[in-house]
Order: structure tokens, then C-alpha cells, then sequence
């Protein structure tokens, strides 16, 4: 049961990602225990786990909904994302094995394929082993945790982003230059890099925020 509860999770998860459903929605759990064919006690274990992982939010008397995030909660939380990004690229810099740099290679290529092809979801997908690597790289377990954790609570706007006019081309040039810095062992020039690359402001901000609205008006379950 618990192993078909975290197979559960991470499938409500993806749909959450991929907007399929999108903040607000309301999650009946006996429409959900029909959609997967479980009983409906898997799902309640499953939609306890994501809400302790602030994903969605379990309201008395209501049921669960996807959790929604102000404005000015998503750029709080970017901004926090933005300096776990900045510190693990700063340690990834130092600490990195050989090995490790042939892998954050293979998987910056594996962005540049999914680029050319123009495929935002595999690219979203690709992004996501990217970063893990620059995570894991820095070897503090802790910030690595951390940093993961804010990751998926961010991932249906990180997803987001993509779809948005030119991002995929910018958001790979950006980790060809991350992945130049760490080779280097520049530290504070990849802190810098990849507080940048996270970071949403002034158009990007605007750009997002009208992907989400656009999102909510057009997706159904």
C-alpha cells in the first residue's frame, strides 16, 4: 500500500506539473481512486504526502485543492529558489568530481537535443537532471535536500516558463555558460549564473503570470 501510495503521489504530482491540474482545482478523491483504479486509501495517503510538501492544501470540512501561491508568494519563493540554486553552483564549482562534470555534460547535451526538437516537455524533463546534478554536486546533503524540496514545489511554474516565446533557447544558453563556470571552477560566477537563471522579474514575471492565467482558462481534467 505505501509503495502504490508514492507511485500515486508522484502521478497526482505530474499532473499538477504539467497543469493538467491547475492551482485551485478542486481533488474529489473518489474521482481520483476511479481515474488510477485504487480504493480511495491510497489516494488519501498520497494527497497527505504532497500536502505536507506544500503542493496541495487539505482545508476542513472542503477536501484537498491544489495549492494556490499569490504573486507575491511566487516571487518570494523564486527568490529563495534563486540562492539555493546560487549556493549549490558555488559549491558544485569547488567540490565536483571528474565524473560528476562528464554527467552535468551529458545532461546539458541531453537539453540541447530536447532544444533543437523544439520539445518543451522533454526539455522540462532534462532541465530537471540538470539541476539535480548541480544539487547533488555540492555535495551538502542538506542544501541538496532543501533545494529539491522548493525545486518541486516550484515545478508547475518552472514548467511553465518553458512555453513561454524564446525561453527554451535562453534557458540552454544560460546552462552552457553554468556548465563552462563549474568546469572552470568558478564558483561566484556560477553562483551569479544561476541566481540569474532563476530569478523572475520585470517581463519574465509578466510572461509567467500570463502562461498561468492562460493555463487555468484553458486546462481540464
Amino acid at each position: 500500500m505505501k509503495n502504490r501510495s508514492a507511485s500515486l503521489r508522484e502521478e497526482i504530482e505530474e499532473l499538477i506539473a504539467t497543469g493538467q491540474l491547475p492551482p485551485g482545482h478542486h481533488l474529489d478523491e473518489t474521482e481520483l481512486a476511479a481515474r488510477f483504479h485504487v480504493s480511495r486509501t491510497p489516494v488519501r495517503e498520497a494527497l497527505i504526502q504532497l500536502a505536507s510538501m506544500g503542493i496541495i492544501e487539505m482545508r476542513p470540512r472542503r477536501g484537498a485543492q491544489v495549492a494556490t501561491i499569490s504573486p507575491q508568494q511566487l516571487v518570494e519563493m523564486f527568490e529563495v529558489m534563486a540562492e539555493f540554486e546560487a549556493m549549490c553552483g558555488r559549491m558544485a564549482a569547488r567540490r565536483m568530481s571528474a565524473g560528476e562534470q562528464q554527467a552535468l555534460q551529458a545532461a546539458h547535451e541531453a537539453c540541447k537535443a530536447a532544444r533543437d526538437a523544439e520539445d518543451t516537455d522533454a526539455y522540462f524533463y532534462k532541465n530537471e537532471v540538470f539541476h539535480g546534478l548541480i544539487y547533488t554536486g555540492s555535495h551538502n546533503q542538506f542544501l541538496a535536500q532543501q533545494a529539491t524540496n522548493l525545486h518541486r514545489r516550484l515545478r508547475p511554474y518552472r514548467r511553465l516558463q518553458l512555453r513561454v516565446r524564446d525561453r527554451l533557447k535562453n534557458s540552454y544558453h544560460e546552462h552552457d555558460d553554468v556548465v563552462q563556470a563549474i568546469l572552470q571552477g568558478d564558483g561566484e560566477k556560477t553562483a551569479q549564473l544561476l541566481r540569474n537563471h532563476i530569478t523572475i522579474q520585470g517581463e519574465r514575471f509578466a510572461d509567467l503570470m500570463a502562461s498561468l492565467s492562460d493555463s487555468a482558462g484553458n486546462t481540464a481534467i
